[in-house]
């Protein structure tokens, strides 16, 4: 029997992200505050059980290394299941914009095959498997508002944000994580991880204390942005250009090179996206989607295929035998 889904895989922003300096295993230590947002890639899913596993993939932009094959592939062997999984894959995120979407990509997978095949993995199993995968997959495992700390794969979820509408400016600039990274030059200690880890506090406990993210905003900081709008020197000029219209907060997100604008209300957000548009950039509109509101959307996406009533998370399958 084949079964279907149709999910979306949520972006992110980072609401504030500091590099604090190179770790023994290679990766650096990070700071960041991640936020989901309603732009999303589509992922049509079909699962049927099989003698052998057979992972396909219709992906028009032909990535490479999908990470939508690597989830499959280890989210089947956590499972010890063999299925035929066909995958159809639309993206509407940028990519090498820091938003995330090959990680959250990844995480939609994990989250769906268990429900489709009939088996369960407890949270803790599939955040391992999405470590595995990227540093920030294993976020989208969770959604909304949350600290992650390390590489970025040690969250703690933040109470819920307040609705905030956001522009998004996409300059069609790639960006490579690995080349930001080497721009920051961090060594294996820096100087001032103490007073980058007192500010990251005082931008968190702000944050926590307004629920508002455009309010907090003031005390928000990118290090990867020096390095990025010095080797792009047109993405400098985009976070103030979005002030100017009147978004309480933007900065870049992740690496870049997608800069974001805060809006208190979606009428202001659209009048900025229409006069960026109208200067010939490149603008996508989106929302706040709070982690309460992102498990609505995965439980409403697999509906068929939960038990009743799907209060769990992750989502339990109704083929699962007890």
């Amino acid at each position: 029997m084949i079964r279907r889904a149709n999910v979306r895989s949520l972006a992110k922003v980072n609401l504030d992200l500091r590099v604090l300096h190179k770790r023994s295993d290679g990766y650096h230590e990070l700071r960041t505050v991640f936020q989901t947002i309603s732009l999303a890639d589509s992922i049509e899913i079909e699962f049927e059980n099989a003698g052998r596993t057979k992972i396909e993939i219709d992906d028009p932009l032909g990535i490479p290394d999908n990470l939508v094959v690597r989830a499959a592939n280890v989210v089947l062997q956590a499972l010890r299941v063999r299925a035929r999984v066909r995958f159809r894959l639309t993206k509407n995120i940028p990519m090498g914009g820091g938003l995330g979407g090959g990680s959250s990509n990844a995480a939609a997978v994990l989250l769906a095959l268990p429900v489709l095949a009939g088996k369960r993995l407890e949270l803790e199993a599939l955040m391992d498997l999405g470590t595995g995968l990227g540093s920030d997959v294993p976020f989208f495992l969770l959604g909304g508002t949350a600290v992650g700390i390390g590489r970025g794969t040690e969250l703690f979820e933040l109470p819920e944000l307040r609705p905030q509408s956001v522009a998004l400016v996409c300059p069609g600039v790639h960006v490579s994580t690995a080349a930001a990274y080497a721009a920051l030059g961090r060594g294996l200690t820096v100087t001032e991880s103490s007073s980058k880890m007192n500010s990251f506090r005082a931008y968190v406990r702000l944050l926590g204390e307004v629920r508002s993210a455009g309010s907090a905003s003031s005390l928000s900081v990118n290090d990867f942005e020096a390095a990025v709008f010095k080797q792009h020197p047109g993405l400098r000029l985009l976070p103030g250009r979005l002030k100017k219209l009147g978004a309480t907060g933007a900065a870049m997100t992740g690496s870049g090179s997608v800069v974001f604008g805060l809006f208190d209300s979606r009428q202001q957000r659209n009048r900025a996206v229409k006069s960026l548009e109208k200067n010939g950039q490149a603008v996508v509109a989106a929302e706040f989607v709070s982690r309460k509101g992102y498990r609505a959307l995965w439980r409403r996406q697999l509906s068929e295929h939960l038990r009743s009533p799907g209060t769990e998370w992750p989502p339990h399958s109704r083929y699962l035998r007890t």
